[in-house]
């Protein structure tokens, strides 16, 4: 949306100016800049080869896990942002990902480069199976759809043989670390310019999209898809790339995740993950390509920065407001309750998210000083 109005006095002069994905200068220092920033992390921490603190290590490890998930979410926004098809088994189609990358690797003894590719493509073809019933249902009938593949694909990985020695618990994946050059990436540290460039990556891939004639038809069957069919668009066939597309983009996130926590459990890919990576589309704003960004980072934040500080005191009030509550039933549900609350707030105050803010501060900001 701010990518099409300029500041007063520039103009594009050239094709390849109008479609460039960033067109003033300004906008290419901040894209270039931020990018620059977020590399040079690591190097700013005490693991670092210059053995610098200024940054503390354990963010290395909370940047890791906000690049893993916001391409997960990119996938989540591809299906029902750009598409409108709902989908409450996400976090299945990534524990696809992260299992088959494990016998990939472990019992094939595959790279992770090979393994990366195989794994996510394995994962596409499982959301396409997945996908079909979106040429008869849509909506909340979609949504439990999506459902029950989130219950199949977990019972199925319980009870797969080959699967079984993973899924007793949180296991070591023993399988090679990546490496590239001779390099081996087998710390958070290495991990993440492994990491943060395909983040990036699918970033550009997924705002790029939306340009060619496929995102154009996935934002028309969003819109309308009667209307869509009507103006000679196979609506069936691009729900289904959708599903595809999305898939691929979790399963590379499962393989990331296993990757950089080298161990794998299937209660991590249950359905309250699947419903929290919703929530961070919805926070971060659907239909924005910086949308799963800002809310990845968003409920991070807030997990491991803002409800803690303030679990104390809603712990408290809780229990004055509740004496007939057991003190420990409160203390368990005060995560999910702040979390919930939080999900509301952002419904009711701002329905389309934190992305939709952003793009209105930037054009506010480019035609300055007539914002108003």
């Amino acid at each position: 949306m701010s990518a099409n109005i300029r500041p007063a006095g520039t103009f594009d002069t050239s094709y390849e100016q109008d479609i460039a994905l960033n067109r003033t200068r300004g906008d290419k220092l901040l894209a270039y800049g931020a990018l620059l920033i977020i590399l040079l992390i690591p190097l700013l921490t005490a693991a670092g080869p210059f053995g610098l603190d200024v940054v503390s290590v354990r963010w290395i490890g909370v940047i890791n896990r906000i690049a893993i998930l916001m391409i997960a979410v990119q996938g989540l926004n591809i299906l029902l942002g750009y598409t409108g098809q709902i989908s409450l088994g996400h976090a299945a189609f990534m524990a696809v990902g992260a299992y088959s990358s494990a016998i990939l690797g472990r019992e094939f003894g595959l790279t992770f480069w090979l393994a990366l590719p195989l794994a996510a493509l394995f994962t596409g073809f499982i959301g396409l199976l997945f996908g079909l019933p979106s040429l008869r249902v849509k909506g909340f009938y979609l949504a439990m759809a999506t459902l029950a593949a989130q219950f199949i694909v977990q019972w199925f990985i319980v009870n797969f043989e080959p699967l079984v020695p993973y899924t007793r618990g949180a296991l070591p994946l023993e399988v090679p670390h990546p490496t590239l050059f001779g390099l081996s990436f087998a710390s958070d540290f290495a991990m993440f310019y492994i990491i943060v460039p395909l983040a990036v990556v699918s970033l550009i891939v997924a705002r790029n999209l939306v340009r060619t004639r496929t995102g154009r038809a996935f934002i028309s069957v969003r819109d309308n898809d009667l209307a869509a069919e009507l103006l000679g668009i196979n609506v069936f066939a691009y729900k289904l790339q959708a599903f595809f597309l999305s898939s691929v983009y979790a399963g590379v996130a499962g393989v990331l995740m296993a990757y950089d926590t080298n161990s794998l459990s299937i209660s991590g890919f249950q359905l309250d993950f699947s419903i929290e990576l919703l929530a961070m589309l919805i926070i971060g704003g659907a239909g924005f390509p910086m949308g799963p960004l800002f809310g990845v980072a968003f409920v991070n934040l807030l997990q491991d920065v803002i409800i803690p500080e303030v679990t104390p005191f809603t712990r408290d009030l809780l229990q004055t407001l509740l004496p007939f509550a057991e003190p420990a039933s409160i203390a368990a549900s005060i995560n999910p309750f702040l979390f919930g609350i939080s999900l509301i707030v952002f419904l009711i105050l701002e329905p389309r998210g934190i992305a939709h803010r952003w793009e209105i501060l930037k054009i506010a900001w480019k035609i300055r000083p007539y914002s108003y």
